[in-house]
């Protein structure tokens, strides 16, 4: 009874117009005229553009010693621009695991096979990664084995992985899908000395995505490679590919940024048909793995901004210097910006992307068109 009288009262009020503050209600429109305005449905506006981030190589083995607190001591002054972009990027030269037959067991002379525990994965995605690329020689060092409990320990902590043979990853960034695919001349990678079937996969990636990124690890090895020379490369009896030929031809294909790991040394940097190609980065960290003698301790981290029509319109390369022990700085005096911007113009001529002396990479604008 009690609901029936509070129901009865109501409408006694809305007929007497006691609601909206003892005001009658407005009359009725008499035409569309009188109507008020509908209001404009707003959607959201696609993304102006997504950053991505890329570094060199990271080598990490048990054999060679390991730091004791990594979260705070592995990535030294440079982990605080990892974190900054919608996707960051890098080449794991190790495998992560406790078990397999290391490729040295063979008896290989001038062998090196990388393997740190699985628990380092968390550390990689605390640092700020969100990709690792594992198309290179060293994801392969432990074998299948090894290369399972890798991608295993990667996934357990929500970290993607390029490389696989026929595999295009997928991830979301700003609303945009961006397809990642990674290249090398290796059996358990895709191959990147099959150009045509780099296209075709490169082609199946750009249908199912709005960005495509391609990691390559291409190219010959050492002090004096910093040069991005036109042919095929050759380190220790291996062929590594056409890196330039490769380059352009997954660009072609549809690929819209092209990062390139490999020689241990930066590389320059190519605008090709309005899109970039970052030869090489050098050793991101390599706590007592790589050389860092001279020039092979110059090292960067690149951030590019990507429209959502795929070119880049710009963005930074950060200066890095690997200590000792391998582990990376801040370099305050840019040495290698200022060496990346060089060698981008003595290989590339009017295709160098054009860099800032202090790293800032400058949107793409138009160049004079050059022989492909």
């Amino acid at each position: 009874m009690l609901f029936v009288a509070v129901t009865v009262v109501l409408a006694t009020s809305v007929a007497a117009g006691v609601l909206h503050g003892g005001r009658n209600p407005a009359p009725e429109p008499r035409s569309d005229r009188d109507r008020p305005p509908r209001p404009v449905r707003r959607t959201r506006p696609p993304p102006a553009a997504i950053s991505l981030t890329w570094v060199g190589d990271i080598s990490l083995s048990s054999s060679y010693g390991l730091p004791s607190n990594p979260d705070r001591s592995l990535f030294g002054g440079a982990q605080r621009h990892l974190a900054a972009s919608d996707i960051t990027i890098g080449n794991l030269e190790a495998t992560l695991g406790s078990g397999g037959q290391s490729k040295c067991e063979t008896g290989t002379q001038n062998c090196f096979a990388f393997q740190a525990p699985p628990n380092y994965a968390p550390v990689l995605k605390r640092a700020g990664f969100d990709v690792m690329n594992l198309a290179n020689n060293h994801a392969f060092d432990y074998g299948a084995t090894g290369q399972a409990q890798t991608v295993a320990a990667l996934q357990r902590h929500g970290l993607g992985q390029t490389g696989p043979p026929g595999d295009v990853l997928i991830r979301r960034a700003g609303g945009l899908r961006v397809a990642l695919v990674g290249f090398a001349p290796y059996p358990w990678a895709a191959e990147l000395r099959d150009v045509g079937g780099a296209r075709q996969l490169v082609r199946r990636a750009r249908t199912r995505a709005d960005i495509v990124v391609v990691t390559m690890h291409a190219g010959a090895e050492g002090s004096n490679q910093t040069h991005t020379p036109r042919g095929t490369e050759l380190a220790f009896g291996e062929n590594r590919g056409d890196t330039r030929g490769f380059a352009h031809a997954v660009i072609r294909a549809g690929a819209d940024l092209v990062l390139g790991s490999g020689p241990h040394v930066v590389r320059g940097i190519e605008r090709y048909r309005g899109r970039l190609i970052a030869y090489s980065l050098g050793n991101f960290v390599g706590y007592h793995t790589f050389s860092t003698e001279g020039i092979l301790s110059l090292s960067g981290i690149l951030s590019v901004r990507v429209a959502a029509s795929g070119r880049p319109i710009g963005g930074r390369w950060i200066s890095l210097r690997l200590d000792t022990t391998g582990i990376p700085h801040v370099d305050p005096s840019g040495e290698s910006a200022r060496l990346v911007r060089s060698l981008s113009d003595q290989d590339f001529g009017p295709r160098a992307y054009q860099m800032t002396a202090s790293g800032r990479l400058r949107s793409a604008g138009r160049v004079r068109a050059q022989p492909e």
